[in-house]
């Protein structure tokens, strides 16, 4: 108990740092192990430049210490992730007395009971009743099971998905992802079940073997696009008179990232399934699919031998994390936080988005990551954009030091 008084003593004490460089960066440390690296892990996977990357020793709050003892102020939550801030003392403390009774269980034959509390929080978080859980561990993974979901309802493959969408990289989710970068390489292995529809735009007439629409109320990697007002909307009458499973990737979305728990709450629509994750166990890799109960118990009732499950479903780590970091994000009213501080950057430079999924459009994101990374904030491109997406919990004496150095480098 004393350790965990002292490390919620510790986070209070570090909420509110700023930058501050002690080498050149990337520091000497960073350098000699992205070169270490280089030797180990695939090639295509981590950028390696003169300029990049830093190597995080920890984190706490909004910032970020690297080997070289180097603090920094993150914009990126780490992808989005960490929503309740990096190192959440009452989501380790949820992880630490998990780990010391139950790390695995076995999800789909003999699960844990923190996964039927889980599986009612989202519930009520999304539905509010008459819903059903697929967890996973990933994004991905969740929108392999909406698709699988919808085909199983409707017992038509065909899926609309759109222009600049991002749906994660599993076979599955890479076929509605649009981005070539990501599909061009297994172009031939894909499947041919997606038909590309520009986003923003309600849809004509869908294919004869169409049977779901999968969309980002907002788009995250394309550029933090919004869309029109009567998007969101238009698109639950299309499907119902269609009959097509609506389906909403709030993967980068979703827990309070936008102002709202879900961005799809920001027009009042609810879709048939929502794919969840990121920012949902505080760092942990947590993610979900949860679906109305009519399209949901279109599944077949488990005989024993579940038809889509995994190793690691619904783990008690996981479940832990979530659950407690779904109470900070309550507890810290992040929903209306992550609004108010959006409204306090869009006052301050021209960027889109809400809450705090916002977009800065510069002629060259990477470039302006690059100098950023030199003054200690850590951003991330996002299309032509350079996404300001930090922990929820950031104050605004750091958003004010973020803010003045970006405006600084784009005079």
């Amino acid at each position: 108990m004393a350790q965990t008084h002292l490390g919620l003593n510790r986070a209070r004490r570090v909420t509110s740092l700023l930058p501050l460089l002690r080498t050149a960066i990337p520091g000497p440390r960073s350098r000699a192990l992205a070169r270490q690296l280089r030797r180990y892990e695939s090639r295509n996977i981590t950028f390696i430049s003169e300029h990049w990357p830093i190597f995080w020793e920890r984190a706490a709050g909004a910032n970020v210490w690297d080997v070289d003892g180097n603090r920094y102020l993150d914009l990126t939550a780490a992808f989005g992730v960490a929503s309740v801030g990096h190192g959440n003392p009452h989501v380790i403390a949820a992880l630490r007395q998990q780990a010391g009774k139950l790390i695995h269980a076995m999800g789909d034959v003999h699960p844990n009971r923190l996964k039927l509390q889980l599986a009612r929080e989202l519930v009520a978080l999304t539905y509010r009743r008459n819903a059903r859980v697929i967890f996973a561990n990933t994004g991905a993974e969740a929108v392999e099971a909406a698709l699988k979901t919808a085909a199983i309802h409707t017992g038509r493959p065909g899926v609309i998905a759109f222009t600049g969408a991002y749906h994660g990289l599993t076979y599955g989710a890479l076929a509605a992802t649009a981005r070539n970068h990501f599909r061009q390489p297994f172009a031939k292995q894909l499947g041919r079940f997606i038909t590309r529809c520009r986003y923003g735009v309600v849809p004509g007439k869908p294919p004869k073997n169409c049977g779901a629409v999968i969309v980002e109320p907002i788009q995250g990697r394309a550029g933090i696009i919004v869309p029109p007002d009567d998007f969101l909307t238009g698109l639950r009458r299309y499907c119902d008179r269609y009959g097509l499973v609506l389906i909403f990737d709030e993967i980068y979305t979703g827990f309070c990232r936008t102002g709202q728990w879900f961005a799809s709450e920001h027009w009042g629509v609810m879709p048939d399934l929502i794919c969840i994750g990121k920012g949902m166990a505080g760092g942990f890799p947590m993610a979900a699919c949860v679906g109305h109960s009519p399209v949901m118990d279109s599944w077949p009732e488990s005989d024993g031998e579940a038809i889509h499950t995994s190793t690691f479903l619904g783990n008690p780590l996981g479940c832990a994390a979530a659950l407690a970091a779904i109470g900070e994000m309550k507890r810290l009213k992040l929903a209306d936080r992550a609004r108010q501080l959006g409204e306090y950057i869009q006052a301050r430079l021209p960027v889109r988005g809400k809450g705090l999924m916002l977009g800065l459009p510069v002629a060259n994101p990477a470039k302006l990551c690059e100098q950023l990374l030199q003054r200690g904030i850590l951003a991330l491109p996002e299309g032509d954009v350079i996404g300001l997406t930090p922990p929820l919990t950031i104050t605004r004496r750091q958003l004010d030091f973020a803010i003045g150095n970006i405006a600084k480098l784009c005079r």
